[in-house]
């Protein structure tokens, strides 16, 4: 019991001092972990009084998209992912086009394009090609991720937009991917098996397509049986959810990933501990039980919401953080679907 307690606080410290020298530092190089060190700051638009009030507009658009729509949470959490983890955060995923990132197939069903327009329409309003899409989409997943319960963490801004956005560069991982082959992912973008432990935990809200979880249910590894770590009640409640799709043109409905959280949206540890249990839905998800280290947070995290809020914190700072464009590099995109130079509103 001593040493599971010694272990619980080994874990938890270095995130109180991480999460600490984050509030306090004004200038970040970036440096916590294993990024490229890179110019943002805290308040950067207040900084350098280009837009003093720019998080505050954000927040303001965001609460009011989350009183009528609380899916907006789980909605910002995965345009985030999706944008950060194919060429970096630089909002990339946000433009249009016949073959842009949104079109690829892994981005199926993204959502928050119109609250990200609507931010930026009201910051065009008040601070005219000054504030950029990609600091927009991390401040607003913030403030979304602060409603649902989950922490207000700072965001240090400074990100300026890319101006390419390819369908064929996106390489996400597949839901029934091993945690070894998930890890290795992560690590490729700079993030270690703590950052994958605790960014999975955004499944703790939202929802995913039956197509995602069908082999779970139906053919698990080509058995033609299901994953047998899945409580048969479980399997049951889902394929009733999920029929098994035999022909062309069947629907796939949606089915949330955390049924604890469900319509309410609500961040909680409860993802944790049903991975405990054997009640994750996605494969992916399952897995954390199979490597010692991710074992190990899973039980940390399932026992204590407060470590779940600080690691999140860190890891999305981290995550944020991945190949950002700053200084001259990018530009401050007029309109966060269009790069300047195609923007007719601007010839």
């Amino acid at each position: 019991m001593e040493r599971s307690e010694e272990r619980k606080r080994l874990h938890f410290l270095p995130i109180l001092v991480i999460v600490v020298v984050l509030s306090l530092c004004q200038l970040s190089e970036a440096a916590i972990g294993l990024q490229t060190p890179m110019k943002l700051r805290r308040s950067f638009y207040k900084y350098y009084n280009t837009c003093k009030d720019a998080e505050a507009y954000v927040n303001h658009q965001v609460q009011i998209s989350w009183k009528s729509d609380k899916s907006i949470v789980a909605k910002l959490l995965r345009l985030t992912y999706s944008d950060c983890f194919v060429t970096g955060c630089d909002a990339s995923i946000l433009l249009n086009g016949p073959k842009s990132e949104k079109t690829a197939l892994e981005n199926r069903g993204l959502g928050g394009f119109a609250l990200i327009d609507d931010i930026k329409k009201v910051l065009e309003e008040r601070c005219p090609g000054v504030v950029s899409c990609a600091d927009i989409l991390q401040l607003a997943t913030r403030d979304a991720v602060h409603l649902s319960g989950g922490p207000s963490y700072i965001i240090l801004t400074g990100r300026r937009d890319g101006m390419t956005s390819s369908a064929s560069s996106v390489n996400i991982p597949s839901p029934s991917m091993s945690v070894n082959e998930t890890l290795a992912y992560f690590n490729s973008k700079g993030l270690d098996v703590r950052d994958m432990a605790t960014l999975l935990g955004a499944h703790t809200l939202g929802r995913t397509h039956c197509r995602n979880i069908e082999d779970r249910l139906y053919n698990f590894k080509g058995t033609k049986r299901p994953d047998p770590t899945m409580k048969p009640e479980l399997v049951q409640s889902l394929r009733k959810q999920c029929p098994e799709r035999l022909r062309k043109g069947q629907s796939d409905p949606l089915v949330y990933l955390n049924p604890e959280s469900g319509s309410h949206y609500s961040f909680t540890e409860s993802f944790y501990r049903r991975v405990n249990n054997n009640q994750a839905i996605l494969g992916v998800d399952q897995q954390l039980l199979y490597r010692e280290d991710t074992k190990d947070l899973t039980d940390q995290f399932a026992a204590s919401l407060q470590d779940f809020k600080l690691s999140i914190a860190l890891s999305m700072n981290r995550m944020g953080n991945i190949n950002v464009l700053t200084g001259n590099q990018g530009e401050i995109r007029r309109t966060c679907s269009i790069t300047n130079k195609d923007n007719p509103l601007l010839k």
